[in-house]
């Protein structure tokens, strides 16, 4: 993973989850890696276990200059912005339409959607100058198939999955490769928070059916790599199993 060595990842949503674990996977593959949430104790202490290649910054990626402010301190710590990758994101409230809360349904939007938007657009900017760049944005099959409870995130994740495709047409012949990523069901806090809600066939499952965090990390290390260069502009699936050989995540 020498491709990695001395290049600047910044990860939104790395508190936990697939983001700590991204975070740490590039970390060991040799980046810089600079790590936004909100939750500050969190990610101040994941950066001191990584160490000086690691930066914390916290944001809300909601608010638009805090997410700009963030990557001008990437760029300042260490030298540039190579990889963004959009992780930030909230399932909550699980709700049906009827009875939900609309400021509470616009939060989701507002970190799901609009915290995407916030990440291309304060790092395409830098990316653009250097010729070169990948933004990696984590998608869901929630992206393309409406579940019940889930209007928010679907709707939210749908978008994104656009911005996704509106990003690469504009920013492939600048050099910066956009793509997507839908890991499935991953054993994280939300899907905890998916089986307390008891709502629709996903909240059903058991925890064995998820795959581990570290998975979709690893998958992360491989778009940034030259044997993913043909997926550019497209939205990759964990559930493929030929794309789980291609990663070596399965023999």
């Amino acid at each position: 993973m020498s491709h990695l060595e001395n290049q600047t990842v910044l990860i939104t949503g790395a508190s936990r989850g697939i983001g700590a674990e991204a975070a740490k996977a590039f970390a060991d593959a040799g980046a810089n890696v600079v790590l936004l949430a909100r939750s500050e104790d969190t990610i101040a202490e994941l950066a001191g276990e990584i160490g000086d290649k690691a930066l914390a910054v916290p944001c809300d990626v909601s608010r638009y200059w805090e997410v700009e402010a963030a990557v001008g301190a990437a760029v300042k710590t260490f030298g540039g912005l190579d990889i963004l990758i959009n992780n930030a994101g909230v399932i909550e409230p699980i709700a049906h339409l009827s009875n939900s809360d609309p400021d509470e349904w616009g939060k989701v939007i507002d970190i799901n959607l609009k915290g995407v938007y916030n990440g291309m657009r304060a790092a395409l900017p830098v990316m653009e100058a250097a010729g070169r760049g990948t933004i990696l944005t984590i998608s869901s099959g929630a992206a393309h198939n409406a579940l019940e409870g889930w209007s928010p995130y679907c709707t939210s994740k749908a978008g994104a999955a656009m911005l996704t495709m509106c990003a690469h047409k504009e920013a492939a012949p600048k050099g910066i490769r956009v793509m997507g990523l839908s890991p499935g069901t991953v054993a994280t806090q939300m899907q905890k928070e998916i089986k307390a809600s008891g709502v629709n066939p996903v909240s059903q499952l058991e925890w064995g059916a998820h795959i581990p965090a570290d998975w979709p990390a690893r998958a992360l290390i491989w778009m940034c790599s030259d044997d993913a260069a043909g997926f550019a502009g497209q939205e990759i699936s964990l559930r493929d199993e030929g794309v789980r050989r291609r990663i070596g995540l399965i023999d």
